[in-house]
């Protein structure tokens, strides 16, 4: 019994380290290449921005603060060349007028990630209609536009990465973030569809789906009804080791995906176990979210009014408990 278990071993060791030897051939060289970042002046866009840099990529980022933005351009201008062009997203003229820029500056886009996205948390009666228009059209159309902006030149040259920042949340849908999760969910949805149809024309569409990173980016959500009970939790969550990953392990993993056009990544051990569980035995999932709803905050405090999580802190979530998360978050613009 013992030398098969041994057997079984030793032939995933040989499979895994054979299947590492084929990826590192495999690689696609990324010196040189152009790479655009929606999202990019803060949180993983920033993170995703150095690390793409470090790889020899020449950079365009954007997002909706000027400020912020030209802060993140200075922070990777001294290792590559970058163009930084404030842009929402969710609005196809500014879009266009974004890619038609970088055009001019550099070309062809290489890589695209659609990373842009907001958070806001709190029960169902707190959602407005406005919040689920703000977050698909940041974190849906948001993605839509700048995808069809790049592709038509991307199938032309037959090659192309396009990478998507979605999240378990989309996957698995989520109680007191039901705008983020809606907005994820059509995001995967056309990632995944995009995938499928564009890998036989040279272009490789990667989905990658997260759960809690340590970004620090909690501190910018909005929290709604008894914000300093939905904050506690969701920044406890964000914030220690257990339950997140650092945001340079997170970029590594999707710069890696971009070089082997991964069709799907999954970023942290308690999403792989979700999604596996999900596979297995969805209605158990379901369950299991059910049970966890009963005990989030329940309706009341400021209603629909929202407040940011810098606004919600209490003595756990400016303690010691969370001193990872104030330290990703000064490190990553999200103070």
């Amino acid at each position: 019994m013992l030398s098969s278990a041994v057997k079984i071993a030793a032939l995933g060791g040989a499979a895994w380290l054979l299947r590492r030897g084929i990826r590192r051939r495999t690689a696609t060289d990324l010196d040189g290449q152009v790479v655009l970042i929606t999202g990019g002046s803060r949180g993983l866009g920033l993170a995703m921005a150095r690390e793409f840099a470090r790889e020899g990529c020449r950079l365009v980022l954007t997002a909706r603060n000027a400020e912020q933005l030209e802060r993140a351009r200075k922070d990777v201008h001294g290792i590559t060349d970058v163009l930084a062009i404030p842009c929402d997203v969710s609005k196809r003229e500014q879009v266009d007028n974004l890619v038609a820029q970088a055009r001019e500056r550099f070309g062809p886009i290489d890589i695209l990630v659609n990373n842009a996205g907001t958070i806001t948390m709190g029960p169902v009666d707190t959602q407005t209609e406005e919040d689920f228009h703000e977050a698909l059209g940041i974190m849906f159309w948001g993605a839509y536009y700048p995808t069809m902006a790049v592709l038509p030149e991307m199938v032309r040259r037959h090659e192309g990465r396009i990478i998507n920042i979605t999240s378990i949340g989309g996957v698995i849908g989520t109680p007191h973030l039901l705008p983020y999760s809606a907005a994820k969910s059509a995001a995967i949805g056309f990632s995944q569809g995009l995938h499928g149809e564009l890998r036989s024309r040279g272009v490789r569409v990667t989905t990658v789906i997260p759960g809690f990173m340590r970004t620090g980016s909690y501190r910018n959500a909005i929290f709604k009804g008894r914000h300093r009970e939905e904050y506690r939790w969701f920044s406890l969550g964000a914030a220690v080791p257990v339950t997140s990953t650092t945001a340079p392990r997170a970029a590594r993993k999707i710069v890696d995906a971009a070089k082997h056009g991964d069709a799907t990544l999954l970023i942290t051990p308690y999403v792989k176990l979700v999604m596996l569980a999900n596979a297995i035995s969805p209605g158990l999932v379901s369950f299991a979210i059910g049970a966890v709803g009963r005990f989030l905050p329940k309706p009341g405090g400021i209603g629909a009014e929202g407040r940011p999580g810098y606004d919600s802190e209490t003595g756990l979530t400016d303690s010691f408990v969370t001193v990872l998360g104030r330290r990703a978050a000064r490190n990553y613009q999200h103070q």
